[in-house]
């Protein structure tokens, strides 16, 4: 007969550390209020008898699931075909992971979608959500303060009332200042018809992106026939980079809102025989790994996708009382914007 070793219980911890249960439960369950010296104590006697807490238990003792739900507004095409959103997850990821907490991601493909979301936020299975990639109208932001979850949003609220808000949590990069970066370095290099390739228009950050083109060109209201919309796609790029030679053939530049719109331009300009940057000079907006290897490579607006995924998952964890140390620093929590930077490469 074979006998196996019984799990070690929080008893055996206990005597093992020589504190008392209450003291390894508090620890084990996150307890920031345990002294160092005892929480280092339990933490070896933990490590020493391989004790695994009861995840079941705890979720009951501490009202918490130590999972949260990741909310992406858009089907799962655009989600695993953009690294964009593979770096905001690993930035996710990396900052749950080290506080011990589980990811859990939606997406919506379908207006239903939108139904069992809800749903799923309401029945206690996780305790926050982090949500980005929304659109004008979309019925997330309702969903999440229905179901009184905290949440942290990517990207700067645009629904009705959200600038009155004082708690409301998010993270963005300056995406008016990156575009005026953009389109100043186009300027800088003489060229005069600048145009512009925008991201979907009921999303803030294309919004924002517009409005920095329109300052550094000092215009209160931007030619239209040389703004073409896209849908920070690749394929979105190259039929509005076709739309804006067919209207604008003497245009010598492109501001594109996106790395994935400005590699559809550049496809678009060379079936047409144009040369980059010859006749015409183009700069995107991300900096993803992609946009060193175009052909020529792509000059660039950077923001640090990846650690905006890292601030949001922080915030998050901040709000639900999860962080330790000098996260723990009792400071207001507010809003996050962080810079944006051109880089220069050969396609300008």
């Amino acid at each position: 007969m074979v006998v196996t070793n019984p799990r070690p219980t929080l008893e055996a911890v206990a005597e093992r550390a020589g504190v008392s249960r209450a003291t390894v439960s508090r620890v084990v369950n996150g307890d920031t209020k345990v002294g160092a010296p005892l929480r280092q104590q339990v933490e070896r006697a933990v490590a020493d008898l391989g004790y695994i807490p009861n995840s079941a238990a705890r979720a009951l003792a501490t009202r918490r699931t130590g999972a949260v739900a990741v909310v992406i507004a858009e089907p799962e095409t655009r989600v695993f075909s953009d690294p964009f959103f593979a770096q905001q997850l690993r930035g996710i990821s990396r900052e749950l992971s080290a506080r011990d907490t589980q990811l859990l991601l939606l997406l919506v493909g379908t207006p239903k979608d939108y139904q069992r979301i809800g749903r799923y936020l309401s029945s206690g299975h996780v305790d926050g959500a982090l949500m980005f990639s929304l659109h004008r109208d979309d019925p997330l932001p309702g969903m999440a303060a229905a179901s009184g979850l905290p949440t942290v949003f990517g990207g700067r609220p645009g629904w009705a009332g959200a600038d009155r808000d004082p708690h409301l949590l998010y993270v963005d990069t300056d995406n008016r200042g990156g575009a005026r970066q953009a389109v100043h370095h186009l300027i800088t290099r003489g060229r005069k018809r600048i145009a512009v390739i925008t991201g979907p228009l009921d999303q803030t950050s294309a919004l924002d992106r517009l409005d920095g083109y329109q300052d550094a060109l000092a215009l209160r209201e931007a030619d239209p026939l040389l703004v073409a919309q896209g849908d920070f796609t690749a394929e979105g790029g190259e039929r509005a980079m076709h739309e804006l030679l067919e209207r604008s053939p003497e245009l010598d530049a492109v501001f594109a809102g996106s790395d994935l719109m400005a590699s559809g331009a550049l496809r678009a300009l060379r079936e047409r025989g144009l040369r980059v940057p010859e006749d015409v000079a183009i700069v995107g907006y991300d900096d993803l790994e992609p946009a060193a290897w175009a052909e020529p490579a792509l000059t660039t607006v950077r923001q640090d996708v990846e650690e905006m995924g890292r601030l949001m998952a922080w915030l998050l964890l901040r709000r639900l009382g999860s962080t330790t140390g000098d996260d723990a620093s009792g400071a207001p929590l507010s809003p996050v914007i962080t810079s944006a930077r051109l880089i220069e490469r050969d396609s300008s």
